[in-house]
């Protein structure tokens, strides 16, 4: 368990607020909360942190334990590779796992989230039970060692524990290798009522829900479990696939995200993760709600599930966030510049998300995925600013890329050239949890996860 963070005042040199760069700048922290914030400020009583201080990125999308299977799914098969044969795959990899190898996984895996530049994630969480498809004695067991990686690395949770019910559009029974995910509505709702309580330990924890997909779950299922859950942040996989969206529109005559919209009270709190096949039409339906689109960039990629259209939902006033997913490369940076290179490669131009002429790439990138990021996460995150989190990403600028640049530049060279390695410093709540590039907790963290990994790949 985590124990409030100490009061304390840190001094930046330079800080990205709200209303832009600051010079000078002090953060005075309580219990994990920015107090007060001043500009032009003296250092004295302060701690002086070398570096430009960043708001924390939100991390939106992450299923922590396919950490494990990065690097493991690359060799070609007999027939033709899609995101479909890698999911059986998957489901092989989770067949193995325990517990205690979630946890190590979990741990490994958050540690490289704050090293990269994410301060929280939202856990989309659907291993929940036994390998024969058993609730374990405590129905939230592996919502519990998520919790456990959460409070050891020090990032900041958002848990979605997953509804998944079915294998398919329709109500088909779940399969084989799905055992591990379903329960019924009922069963869920205790499942998700026990994963509160395995987070009451983490210092400013979250819960919400994740409807795993159309596909996994029906109208009247969902619509139990939404009843139930009338507040707090709700995350479902939509129109990921080609396959995904002909299947739904044999079975609805409808198009995932056209669904959703006609049938579903989809609003600020919800995210829409990929939604990497839209129309113009339902981008801006989408839009119009205020929903969130969850953008995972380098997954998406590697799953061969085709390029998000950008500009037509962000001219409508769309808002994103980014994650990681899979977890096959974590990078904040990354994922931002994997979205930006996807949209000039699709259209054919460049600096595709800024607005207006003389506009910041990497800015516009960063800031956009702040606030979509917080919106998804349901927590207080996502600005240097006075009753939210102090999470904060400090940035080397005796780094080669960084050195020469200022302000803005900053930002494009993080995002677009220098990537991870410019982080130094990363604090959660106020706490510094990354020093000089690496996790406080790294070499036990690895060891554990190096010890999990050597079982799993035997078997």
């Amino acid at each position: 368990m985590r124990t409030a963070s100490p009061a304390k005042r840190l001094f930046f040199s330079n800080a990205l607020l709200p209303s832009g760069w600051a010079r000078d700048v002090v953060v005075s922290v309580e219990s994990g909360v920015i107090v007060a914030i001043a500009d032009n400020a003296s250092s004295v009583g302060a701690e002086i942190i070398s570096g430009v201080a960043l708001p924390g990125l939100p991390n939106l999308h992450s299923h922590a334990f396919q950490r494990g299977m990065a690097g493991l799914t690359e060799i070609r098969s007999e027939t033709q590779d899609s995101f479909w044969t890698w999911r059986q795959l998957m489901y092989r990899f989770l067949d193995a796992l325990t517990p205690d190898d979630v946890e190590a996984i979990a741990a490994f895996a958050y540690a490289e989230m704050l090293e990269a530049g994410f301060t929280s994630v939202a856990e989309f969480h659907y291993l929940h039970h036994d390998e024969h498809g058993a609730p374990y004695g405590d129905l939230a067991e592996m919502a519990g060692r998520i919790a456990a990686a959460a409070s050891e690395t020090g990032i900041g949770l958002t848990l979605l524990p997953s509804f998944y019910n079915f294998s398919g559009f329709g109500g088909a029974a779940a399969e084989h290798g799905q055992r591990r995910f379903a329960n019924d509505p009922q069963r869920f709702l205790r499942l998700l009522e026990k994963s509160r309580e395995a987070i009451g330990g983490v210092e400013d924890a979250a819960i919400g829900i994740a409807p795993h997909s159309l596909r996994a779950i029906t109208p009247e299922t969902l619509g139990e479990v939404l009843r139930a859950f009338p507040q707090g942040p709700i995350h479902i996989h939509v129109a990921e696939q080609v396959k995904e969206v002909s299947d739904c529109v044999a079975w609805s005559g409808q198009t995932p995200v056209a669904f959703l919209l006609n049938h579903m009270p989809v609003d600020k709190r919800w995210v829409l993760i990929h939604a990497t096949h839209m129309t113009p039409a339902e981008a801006a339906g989408v839009a119009a709600t205020g929903a969130v689109i969850g953008l995972c960039p380098l997954t998406e990629a590697s799953l061969g599930d085709g390029i998000f259209e950008g500009p037509p939902f962000l001219q409508a006033g769309g808002a994103f966030g980014v994650g990681t997913d899979s977890n096959i490369e974590i990078t904040a940076p990354g994922e931002l510049k994997q979205f930006e290179y996807s949209q000039r490669l699709n259209y054919r131009i460049r600096n595709a998300v800024a607005r207006s002429a003389g506009e910041s790439t990497g800015r516009a990138l960063y800031e956009r995925a702040l606030a979509g990021g917080a919106q998804a996460m349901g927590r207080a995150v996502g600005s240097l600013a006075v009753g939210l989190r102090a999470d904060i990403v400090v940035l080397d600028t005796a780094h080669p890329d960084l050195a020469a640049v200022s302000g803005d530049r900053w930002l494009d060279a993080y995002t677009f050239v220098a990537g991870k390695a410019a982080i130094s410093d990363v604090f959660v709540g106020g706490r510094q949890v990354v020093e000089a590039g690496r996790h406080r907790q790294r070499e036990a963290i690895v060891a554990r996860y190096r010890r999990t990994m050597q079982r799993l790949v035997r078997l």
